[in-house]
C-alpha cells in the first residue's frame, strides 16, 4: 500500500478574511504545504495540460505530519445518569428491523458498561439471535443468555430482556410482528443468570452500538454496530412481568404498564432533523445521534396509510443505523488558511508534498461579501461535488452492465478509496446493507475531489477537474469574473446574484435545492442571464441541514433515473420536510428554467457535434454565430469522448414547459447504442423503445429570452466545456461561447423576441 497522504477543509469556500482549516493525514513525517489556483486539471496530451499556479501565503513551508482515522458508524449515545447508575434490575425493550441479523459479530441494541467494564448489553450475537450479556468484566462478554434463534432480515421484532438481579433470572422475548405459523424465530425464554455484581456507574448509555472504543478510542467511537431500525427503546428499573411485557407489545403506553418503574423512553420521531434523540420518560435522558443515521424513516407501526412522516409522527418512530455512517471524520486541524485581502476569487488548493507523495486539497475564495468587481459569476456546483463525493460505483457492476471491464480504467484515488470504506459513499452507493446512502458530508476525505482525477465512467475528469476547463478558458479569453458556490448560494439566496449581469454554470450542476432555485427563478425574473454550459441539471430535490450545513441529502424516491429507491413512506426528507425525488415531480422541470432537461446518458461510445437549425438562423440569434458558418458542425472534437455533445444530455420538451418562444439553435447527433434515453420519459416499455432508443436521444443548443432584457443560453451537455481549448482555443464551441458570454455581460439590451 503506498504512502497515505490526505486531508480535508472545513468549508467549500471562504472570502478575504475569513478562514480555511485543514486537516491532513499522513504516514509522513513532514510534508510541504503550499497555496496554489488552479486553472486546468485534466493531463490530456491532446489538451493545454495540468495548469497551477502557485500563490505566496502563509502556509507555505514544512509541517509534521500525523495519522488521523475516522470512526465511521451511527448509533445513539446517552450520557450516564444516576438513574442509569442506580440499576440492579431492569427491563429492556425495543422494536428492531435488523437488515443483516448474522453478521459474525454483535450488533448492539441497547448497551451500557461502567468504566470497570461491567454492564448490561441486549444485543444480536454472531448468529444473528437476541442475546442479554450482563455483568462480567466487559459489557457483552460476560453472562450471556440468548434465544439461539437467528432473527429474518428485514421483519419487525418485538425485543425485550427482563433481568431480575434478586433471583438471579433473565427473561428474553423475541417476538416477530408478523406472527407465522410455526414461526421458530419466535422465541420467549426464562433462565438463570450468574451474576456476582452488576454496577453500571460510569459509562454511557449506547443504542445500536455494543460499547464504546473497539480498534478506536474517544467519545465518537464504538464497536458492536447495529445494522437497520430501532424503534420506541426503553428502560424500566425493574424486571417486568410477562403480562407487562405483552401489554408494551401490544401498544399499551410505557406510563399506563409501569409509570414509576420507567427509566426512559425514547421517542425517535421528536427533533427528526437533527442530532438530538429525544427521551419522553421522567429523566429527560436526551441522547446525541452519532454519524448521521436516517431519520423520518417508517416504524414497526406504520399502516402505510401516511406517506409524510410530519402527518403521523407516531409511525415514523424509528432510526435507521448503518454501520458505514458518516457525518463527520473529526480529525483535527494542522494549519489554517485566512484568505488574504485582495486575492482574487477562484479556485484554488492547498497542495501538500512529501516522498513523492502529492494531494491538492480544494476550496474556493469568493470575492468580498456585498461587492461585485467583475460581470460574470462562475456558479460552482459544490452540492453535485457533494452528491459525488467518493462514489463507490465501481464495486457493483451494476451501473456499468453496458460497459467492457477492459473500459473500466480506475483512478489510483478510487484504488485508495476502496481501502478506506471508512471514508463513507455517496449519493449512487448503497451501504453494507443494501439500503441507499440518503446523506452525504464533506466534513472527510473525498478523494475524488481532485483536479487530476479521472472518473472510471468517462476516464475524463469529472465534476472540478471538468469545470476546471471553464477556468481555464475564461482566463485565455481574458474575462473578468468572480467564483461562488452552490452551498453560497443556498445560505446568501437572491442577494448574491444580483450583482452580475450574468451567471455561468458548471458542467453538471444537477442537484439544486428549493432557496437555490428560489434564487435563480428571481434573478431571472428580474433581468439576469443565465449560462447553462452543462449536462443533466436542476434535477434532483436536495436539502442540507440547518444545523449540519456540512450534510446534504437526497430521497431518490420511486421514479426518475437513479441508482436506488427509496423505501415505501420514506420519500420526504428530514432535514427540511419537503418531498424528495425529482424537480420535475414537483412541478419545477430544468425546462422552465433552462428551455431543456435531461434526456440521455451513456459512457461507451464518442460524442458527437451539433448541427445548427433553422432557429439559429433567426435574427435574435444572429450575435450567438457571429463568426460561425451555417453548415459548421458544432464541436465535433473535444477532450470527453472527442465531442462537445455526450455523457449526459438534455434535450427541448415543450410539454415538459421548455417556454414557447424557446430557439433550438442546434441539435447533437448521431450518438451511439451506449447513450440511452431517461427513464422518466416513457410509461411503459414497447418494441419502439428497444429497437429505436435514440428517439429521444440528442442534446438541444436553446437560447430564449427572459423579462427585463434577461435571457437564458443552454448547450445540454456535459462534454461542452472539454471542447473549449481544442486547437489553442480557436474554434466554434468557444467562439459560440465567448460570443454569447460577451453580449450577456455587456450589452445592456439583446434582441428581442419575435413581435416586440
Amino acid at each position: 500500500m503506498s504512502v497515505e497522504l490526505i486531508g480535508y477543509t472545513d468549508r467549500f469556500s471562504a472570502a478575504p478574511g475569513e478562514t480555511v482549516r485543514f486537516m491532513v493525514s499522513t504516514d509522513l513525517s513532514n510534508y510541504e504545504t503550499t497555496l496554489v489556483r488552479l486553472i486546468h486539471g485534466d493531463e490530456n496530451p491532446d489538451g493545454p495540460g495540468f495548469k497551477e499556479e502557485v500563490v505566496a501565503s502563509d502556509i507555505s513551508g514544512s509541517r509534521r505530519g500525523r495519522k488521523q482515522i475516522a470512526r465511521s458508524g451511527s448509533y445513539v449515545v446517552v450520557d450516564d445518569h444516576t438513574s442509569l447508575d442506580r440499576l440492579q434490575s431492569f427491563t429492556l425493550q425495543a422494536w428492531i428491523f435488523s437488515t443483516a441479523p448474522e453478521r459474525s459479530e454483535t450488533q448492539g441494541i441497547l448497551s451500557k458498561r461502567s468504566a470497570q467494564g461491567s454492564g448490561f448489553c441486549l444485543a444480536l450475537g454472531p448468529d444473528g439471535d437476541l442475546s442479554l450479556s450482563v455483568g462480567g468484566s466487559e459489557a457483552c462478554a460476560a453472562e450471556r443468555i440468548r434465544t439461539g434463534r437467528a432473527l429474518r432480515a428485514r421483519e419487525w421484532y418485538f425485543v425485550a430482556a427482563a433481568f431480575d438481579a434478586a433471583a438471579n433470572k433473565v427473561s428474553l422475548y423475541q417476538l416477530p410482528l408478523s406472527n407465522w405459523p410455526s414461526d421458530d424465530s419466535s422465541v420467549a425464554l426464562e433462565g438463570p443468570a450468574s451474576v456476582q455484581e452488576t454496577p453500571r456507574d460510569g459509562g454511557p448509555l449506547l443504542m445500536a452500538a455494543a460499547g464504546e472504543g473497539g480498534e478506536h478510542t474517544g467519545r465518537f467511537a464504538a464497536q458492536g454496530l447495529f445494522n437497520g431500525k430501532i424503534d420506541g427503546p426503553r428502560i424500566f428499573s425493574r424486571a417486568l412481568e410477562e403480562e407487562e411485557i405483552m401489554r408494551l407489545k401490544s401498544g399499551v403506553p410505557p406510563t399506563e404498564v409501569a409509570a414509576a418503574d420507567l427509566v426512559g423512553a425514547w421517542d425517535f420521531a421528536a427533533a427528526a432533523s437533527s442530532a438530538r434523540v429525544i427521551d419522553v420518560g421522567p429523566n429527560a435522558l436526551h441522547g446525541l445521534a452519532v454519524n448521521m443515521p436516517a431519520r423520518a424513516v417508517t416504524g414497526h407501526n406504520w399502516t402505510a396509510t401516511e406517506f409524510d412522516f410530519k402527518h403521523a409522527p407516531q409511525q415514523y418512530g424509528a432510526i435507521y443505523f448503518h454501520d458505514d455512517d458518516l457525518e463527520d471524520a473529526r480529525w483535527e486541524a494542522d494549519f489554517d488558511l485566512v484568505v488574504p485581502q485582495g486575492l482574487p476569487s477562484g479556485v484554488y488548493a492547498a497542495r501538500l508534498t512529501g516522498e513523492g507523495q502529492e494531494d491538492r486539497i480544494p476550496f474556493i475564495v469568493r470575492p468580498p461579501h456585498a461587492t461585485a468587481t467583475a460581470p460574470i459569476l462562475y456558479l460552482i456546483p459544490t452540492m453535485t461535488y457533494v452528491a459525488y463525493a467518493n462514489d463507490r460505483m465501481d464495486a457493483s457492476q451494476e451501473h456499468f452492465a453496458t460497459l467492457p471491464e477492459e473500459q473500466l480504467k480506475r483512478d489510483p484515488r478510487d484504488l485508495y478509496l476502496a481501502d478506506h470504506p471508512e471514508f463513507a459513499m455517496s449519493f449512487y452507493d448503497r451501504h453494507s446493507d443494501g439500503s441507499g446512502c440518503t446523506y452525504s458530508s464533506m466534513l472527510r476525505p473525498i478523494p475524488n475531489l481532485r483536479p487530476q482525477y479521472r472518473h472510471l465512467l468517462t476516464t475524463t475528469p469529472r465534476l472540478l477537474g471538468e469545470d476546471l476547463y471553464l477556468i481555464d478558458w475564461l482566463d485565455e479569453k481574458g474575462f473578468a469574473y468572480e467564483v461562488e458556490t452552490d452551498h453560497d448560494l443556498h445560505s446568501d439566496g437572491g442577494e448574491l446574484l444580483a450583482k452580475y449581469k450574468v451567471v455561468v454554470t458548471g458542467t453538471h450542476p444537477e442537484y439544486w435545492t428549493s432557496p437555490m432555485l428560489t434564487a435563480l427563478e428571481a434573478y431571472l425574473e428580474g433581468g439576469g442571464r443565465l449560462m447553462y454550459l452543462g449536462g443533466n441539471g436542476f434535477y434532483w430535490v436536495t436539502s442540507v441541514d440547518e444545523e449540519r450545513p456540512h450534510i446534504a441529502e437526497i430521497r431518490r424516491g420511486i421514479s426518475g433515473t437513479r441508482a436506488w429507491n427509496s423505501e415505501p413512506g420514506e420519500c420526504y426528507h428530514s432535514t427540511t420536510g419537503e418531498l424528495g425525488g425529482l424537480w420535475r415531480h414537483r412541478g419545477k422541470t430544468p425546462n422552465r428554467l433552462t428551455g431543456i432537461g435531461f434526456t440521455a446518458q451513456g459512457w461507451g461510445d464518442p460524442a458527437p457535434g451539433y448541427t445548427r437549425k433553422p432557429g439559429s438562423l433567426d435574427p435574435r440569434a444572429a450575435f450567438i454565430f457571429d463568426g460561425v458558418a451555417p453548415d459548421e458542425t458544432i464541436g465535433d472534437f473535444g477532450l470527453n469522448f472527442g465531442g462537445a455533445a455526450g455523457d449526459e444530455i438534455d434535450r427541448v420538451d415543450f410539454g415538459l414547459g421548455s417556454p414557447p418562444h424557446t430557439l433550438v439553435l442546434a441539435t447533437s447527433g448521431p450518438h451511439g447504442p451506449s447513450i440511452l434515453p431517461v427513464i422518466e420519459d416513457y410509461l411503459q416499455m414497447n418494441a419502439d423503445l428497444m429497437t429505436n432508443p435514440s428517439a429521444t436521444v440528442y442534446a438541444d443548443m436553446t437560447y430564449f429570452e427572459t423579462p427585463n432584457h434577461g435571457a437564458v443560453f443552454s448547450v445540454g451537455s456535459i462534454c461542452w466545456c472539454g471542447s473549449l481549448s481544442h486547437n489553442n482555443y480557436d474554434n466554434n464551441v468557444s467562439r459560440v461561447t465567448e460570443n454569447v458570454l460577451q453580449a450577456f455581460a455587456n450589452a445592456d439590451e439583446l434582441p428581442p423576441p419575435a413581435g416586440e
